[in-house]
């Protein structure tokens, strides 16, 4: 017994697994967008600084130039004019000095500053790739959402059409004991006692043995889902000296005996389809009334369909 209760608790955690991924994979995406915004801010302020540096050294290379012309001006005037030649010698001289120390100072300046941008144009390319390595994961991991929220609308989409062709297919028992509704992704038939077996007893009366015939077609033409089987039971202790001694074994023998009923189509894999009992401990109904006591004796069979190309989807993640 429970083996049994193991198998569905371990059915109903992964049957929530994919709204969670679907929450951490959205939020992923989102701060993945604001570190691409960052980098490109980023990016924006060392062009700038990468502007101002240029700047600068036209401004030097114009100083120098500057200086030349003067020199080269002052040396025509020293030619032309022998009698300030000493005087025209000194400034001259003055002048060549003055050249010098420009030249020397402005190559280191430059150096420097060449240094700088260069080492600033080498942290722009790194960012850039950054930049590029950031957009290529938002769009992959964009793509992944979209693969995502595609399956999630063929799941919902394949509930939608098992659920109508379940209903078309148990048409006939409608009002005679049976309920068939879509809830969280998955679709419920729900076959009250009086349609499937008598007061405490597990064969299934011929009734109900043609309504699950029919579901059984439906399942057949369907492979892609998988069958969960409740049994479940009133408050009302049952008492038994035979293999049935209490309502849990009622339970799981009534499961049992529906799983047998569907397998008895060849088309159905067995593997699709889990039994479990779960005795009087999941009430539709908690008042203690002859009226809740027959809604509580019902069997429950759960469809679902497999979610393997959304796991897939995760799992790349």
């Amino acid at each position: 017994m429970n083996k049994i209760s193991f198998v569905f608790i371990i059915f109903l955690i992964t049957s929530c697994v994919s709204s969670k991924k679907y929450n951490q994979l959205s939020g992923s995406f989102q701060e993945c967008e604001q570190n691409v915004q960052s980098l490109k801010e980023q990016n924006q302020i060392l062009k700038v600084q990468n502007t101002v540096l240029q700047g600068k050294i036209e401004t030097l290379l114009k100083e120098v130039s500057q200086f030349s012309v003067k020199l080269d001006e002052t040396s025509k005037n020293l030619e032309g004019s022998t009698s300030n030649n000493k005087q025209l010698k000194l400034v001259n001289t003055e002048l060549e000095n003055q050249l010098k120390t420009l030249k020397a100072g402005s190559s280191e300046e430059i150096a420097n500053l060449m240094e700088k941008l260069q080492q600033a144009q080498t942290d722009l390319q790194k960012r850039e790739d950054i930049l590029r390595s950031a957009q290529t994961e938002l769009e992959q991991r964009s793509q992944r959402l979209k693969e995502l929220e595609l399956a999630l609308q063929q799941k919902d989409d394949a509930v939608k059409q098992l659920r109508q062709k379940v209903m078309d297919a148990l048409l006939g028992f409608n009002n005679k004991g049976l309920t068939i509704q879509e809830k969280n992704g998955k679709v419920y038939v729900s076959l009250d006692e009086q349609l499937l077996f008598k007061t405490g007893q597990w064969e299934v009366d011929p009734k109900g043995q043609q309504a699950l015939s029919k579901l059984a077609e439906v399942l057949e033409q369907n492979p892609d889902i998988n069958v969960l089987i409740e049994g479940h039971t009133d408050h009302v202790p049952m008492r038994g000296t035979g293999s049935v001694k209490d309502n849990w074994d009622l339970s799981v023998m009534r499961a049992t005996a529906v799983t047998r009923i569907l397998l008895k189509n060849k088309g159905i894999e067995p593997k699709r389809i889990t039994s479990a009992g779960r005795g009087e401990f999941f009430p539709l109904d908690e008042d203690k009334t002859p009226a809740a006591r027959q809604k509580n004796r019902r069997t429950e069979i759960i469809l679902t369909p497999r979610l393997d190309e959304i796991f897939r989807i995760l799992e790349n993640n």
